[in-house]
Protein backbone atom coordinates (compact mmCIF):
# COMPACT_ATOMS: atom_id res chain seq x y z
CA UNK A 1 0.00 0.00 0.00
CA UNK A 2 1.18 3.03 -1.27
CA UNK A 3 1.35 5.94 2.01
CA UNK A 4 -0.11 9.10 1.01
CA UNK A 5 2.28 11.44 2.22
CA UNK A 6 4.95 9.94 0.21
CA UNK A 7 2.44 10.10 -3.48
CA UNK A 8 3.80 12.60 -5.80
CA UNK A 9 1.77 14.46 -8.28
CA UNK A 10 1.86 12.32 -11.18
CA UNK A 11 1.84 8.71 -9.38
CA UNK A 12 -1.43 6.82 -9.29
CA UNK A 13 -3.37 5.09 -6.42
CA UNK A 14 -3.03 0.96 -6.74
CA UNK A 15 -6.28 0.63 -9.11
CA UNK A 16 -9.09 -1.89 -7.99
CA UNK A 17 -11.12 -4.29 -10.36
CA UNK A 18 -14.13 -5.24 -9.37
CA UNK A 19 -16.07 -8.74 -9.81
CA UNK A 20 -18.31 -9.05 -12.88
CA UNK A 21 -21.33 -6.76 -12.37
CA UNK A 22 -23.92 -9.27 -10.95
CA UNK A 23 -28.02 -8.56 -11.33
CA UNK A 24 -27.37 -9.59 -7.02
CA UNK A 25 -25.00 -6.34 -6.86
CA UNK A 26 -28.09 -4.11 -8.43
CA UNK A 27 -31.38 -5.45 -6.28
CA UNK A 28 -29.14 -5.25 -3.21
CA UNK A 29 -28.13 -1.60 -4.51
CA UNK A 30 -31.62 -0.75 -5.30
CA UNK A 31 -32.85 -1.75 -1.95
CA UNK A 32 -30.14 0.01 0.18
CA UNK A 33 -30.11 3.59 -1.89
CA UNK A 34 -34.34 3.08 -2.56
CA UNK A 35 -33.69 3.86 -6.23
CA UNK A 36 -35.90 0.52 -7.21
CA UNK A 37 -36.44 2.22 -11.02
CA UNK A 38 -37.04 -1.19 -12.92
CA UNK A 39 -34.16 -0.30 -15.66
CA UNK A 40 -31.79 -1.05 -13.67
CA UNK A 41 -33.05 -4.54 -12.18
CA UNK A 42 -35.60 -6.11 -14.75
CA UNK A 43 -34.82 -6.31 -18.09
CA UNK A 44 -37.51 -6.35 -20.13
CA UNK A 45 -38.41 -2.77 -18.09
CA UNK A 46 -35.07 -1.37 -19.34
CA UNK A 47 -35.56 -3.21 -22.85
CA UNK A 48 -38.95 -0.71 -22.51
CA UNK A 49 -36.50 2.24 -22.14
CA UNK A 50 -34.68 1.22 -25.56
CA UNK A 51 -31.59 -0.06 -23.51
CA UNK A 52 -30.14 -3.86 -24.70
CA UNK A 53 -30.64 -4.95 -21.04
CA UNK A 54 -30.19 -3.91 -17.43
CA UNK A 55 -27.61 -1.18 -16.11
CA UNK A 56 -26.09 -0.56 -12.96
CA UNK A 57 -27.30 2.59 -10.92
CA UNK A 58 -24.85 5.60 -11.53
CA UNK A 59 -24.16 5.95 -8.22
CA UNK A 60 -23.50 2.37 -7.62
CA UNK A 61 -20.71 3.04 -9.76
CA UNK A 62 -19.58 6.39 -8.18
CA UNK A 63 -19.81 4.72 -4.18
CA UNK A 64 -17.48 2.26 -6.17
CA UNK A 65 -14.71 4.80 -6.77
CA UNK A 66 -14.50 5.66 -2.97
CA UNK A 67 -12.88 1.73 -2.42
CA UNK A 68 -9.84 3.57 -3.98
CA UNK A 69 -9.62 5.52 -0.43
CA UNK A 70 -10.17 2.84 1.88
CA UNK A 71 -6.78 1.91 2.73
CA UNK A 72 -6.40 5.44 3.52
CA UNK A 73 -9.35 5.98 6.27
CA UNK A 74 -7.30 6.30 9.47
CA UNK A 75 -4.82 8.64 7.70
CA UNK A 76 -7.73 11.03 6.54
CA UNK A 77 -11.06 11.57 4.74
CA UNK A 78 -12.23 12.13 1.90
CA UNK A 79 -13.15 15.84 1.53
CA UNK A 80 -15.05 16.52 -1.20
CA UNK A 81 -16.07 14.27 -4.44
CA UNK A 82 -17.34 15.04 -7.71
CA UNK A 83 -18.02 13.15 -10.69
CA UNK A 84 -19.42 13.13 -14.31
CA UNK A 85 -21.21 10.29 -15.58
CA UNK A 86 -19.56 9.28 -18.94
CA UNK A 87 -20.91 5.86 -20.04
CA UNK A 88 -23.27 2.92 -19.01
CA UNK A 89 -22.29 -0.31 -16.91
CA UNK A 90 -24.03 -3.31 -17.66
CA UNK A 91 -24.73 -6.68 -16.26
CA UNK A 92 -21.20 -8.57 -16.39
CA UNK A 93 -19.04 -5.65 -17.10
CA UNK A 94 -16.05 -5.66 -15.21
CA UNK A 95 -15.67 -1.92 -13.82
CA UNK A 96 -11.68 -0.53 -12.88
CA UNK A 97 -11.21 1.88 -10.44
CA UNK A 98 -8.54 4.28 -10.96
CA UNK A 99 -6.66 7.78 -9.43
CA UNK A 100 -3.83 9.55 -10.11
CA UNK A 101 -2.93 12.60 -7.51
CA UNK A 102 -3.05 15.64 -9.76
CA UNK A 103 -2.12 18.32 -7.09
CA UNK A 104 -0.32 18.34 -3.19
CA UNK A 105 -0.82 21.23 -0.67
CA UNK A 106 0.19 20.58 2.53
CA UNK A 107 -2.63 17.99 3.95
CA UNK A 108 -4.67 18.33 0.59
CA UNK A 109 -4.79 15.71 -1.79
CA UNK A 110 -6.41 16.50 -5.14
CA UNK A 111 -7.06 13.26 -7.19
CA UNK A 112 -7.99 12.77 -10.73
CA UNK A 113 -10.62 9.34 -10.53
CA UNK A 114 -12.21 7.39 -13.17
CA UNK A 115 -13.47 3.89 -13.55
CA UNK A 116 -13.51 2.04 -17.06
CA UNK A 117 -14.79 -1.22 -18.30
CA UNK A 118 -13.62 -3.86 -19.53
CA UNK A 119 -13.06 -2.22 -23.06
CA UNK A 120 -11.48 0.84 -21.74
CA UNK A 121 -14.14 3.22 -21.93
CA UNK A 122 -14.51 5.24 -19.42
CA UNK A 123 -17.84 4.94 -17.39
CA UNK A 124 -17.14 7.72 -14.76
CA UNK A 125 -14.99 10.43 -14.64
CA UNK A 126 -13.98 13.18 -11.79
CA UNK A 127 -11.94 14.42 -9.22
CA UNK A 128 -11.67 13.22 -5.37
CA UNK A 129 -10.26 16.11 -2.83
CA UNK A 130 -8.92 14.17 -0.02
CA UNK A 131 -7.73 15.52 3.25
CA UNK A 132 -4.98 14.01 5.88
CA UNK A 133 -5.03 14.40 9.36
Amino acid sequence: MTNLAELQVGEPLESIELDPVSRLDLIKYAGASGDYNPIHTIDEEAQKAGLPGIIAHGMWTMGNLAKLFTPYYEAGFIQDYSIRFKGMVFLNDVITLNAELKEKEDQTLKFDVKAVNQNGNEVIKGQVVYTQY
